[in-house]
């Protein structure tokens, strides 16, 4: 029988490989039936997950996956630079055997990053920052970072992140060399950059820009040059809640855990 702390980390580990998408519904009967376990455990493992900011219940609908907003996005970027340009400027050496184990993350990334297993290499490339937490002996920003990878992962799918996962894995090996090297400063620098690139390539709407752009883009007339049909002015609905994902989806997710 599955624990509470099990069932938590599968769901990150679910989201860290992309296999749970933003706003996927978490039933807690579908899951007590896949670790076949009690609605309890299910419950304290979700509720685990809503104070570390993965899921989120609604008295209605129930236990979802977050969706990060803009500024939510913005946020967690920043939060990662702190901690990760902060742990790398107060580590003062770093050890053969972290070097080790961060170039044996660095081979598995490598060869996934060539492969066919997309949830894999989603995986270990964000893994690489716990890894990396980890070899620096810091297990407590370890286990928070692992909270902020799998955020900005929801971040990068739910603003169609056109960063290449070959890109972020060869500014993960430059990262890893100038630790080796023991040249800190570089680490940091370059942690800097990675981090900018891959927010740089989130289709976030910048500060002050058009709030209703996408919605604008999405309701425009398909035929831009097709004369009004009317000269009254078009009715505007008041934007209502939208309509909660159908469960086939989720449990769609839910069984790639498994």
């Amino acid at each position: 029988m599955a624990t509470a702390p099990d069932i938590s980390k599968r769901i990150i580990e679910a989201v860290m490989a992309q296999k749970l998408a933003p706003g996927s519904r978490l039933g807690e009967q579908q899951l007590a039936l896949l670790f076949d376990c009690s609605r309890t455990i299910v419950r304290e493992a979700l509720t685990r997950l809503a104070v570390r900011g993965i899921v989120t219940v609604s008295s209605r609908r129930g236990w979802y996956v977050i969706e990060p907003s803009q500024e939510e996005a913005r946020e967690a970027f920043e939060a990662r630079r702190v901690i990760e340009m902060g742990l790398i400027r107060c580590t003062t050496d770093v050890s053969k055997d972290a070097i080790k184990q961060l170039k044996s993350h660095l081979t598995r990334e490598k060869a996934a990053v060539k492969g066919d297993d997309v949830g894999l290499r989603s995986f270990l490339l964000g893994d690489f920052h716990v890894c990396l937490a980890e070899c620096l002996g810091n297990n407590l920003l370890a286990d928070t970072l692992r909270d902020f990878t799998a955020r900005t992962t929801l971040i990068a799918m739910l603003y169609q992140s056109s960063h290449d996962a070959a890109q972020s894995c060869e500014e993960h090996v430059l990262i890893v060399q100038a630790l080796e090297k023991g040249d800190l400063a570089k680490a940091e620098k370059l942690m800097q950059t990675h981090i900018g690139s891959v927010q740089a390539a989130l289709k976030l709407q910048a500060s002050g820009g058009d709030p209703l752009a996408q919605l604008r883009s999405a309701l425009s007339p398909l035929d831009a040059q097709a004369p009004a049909t009317s000269s009254s002015p078009p009715r505007v609905r008041k934007p209502g809640r939208a309509s909660a994902k159908s469960t086939d989806d989720s449990s769609t997710y839910l069984g790639a855990l498994l």
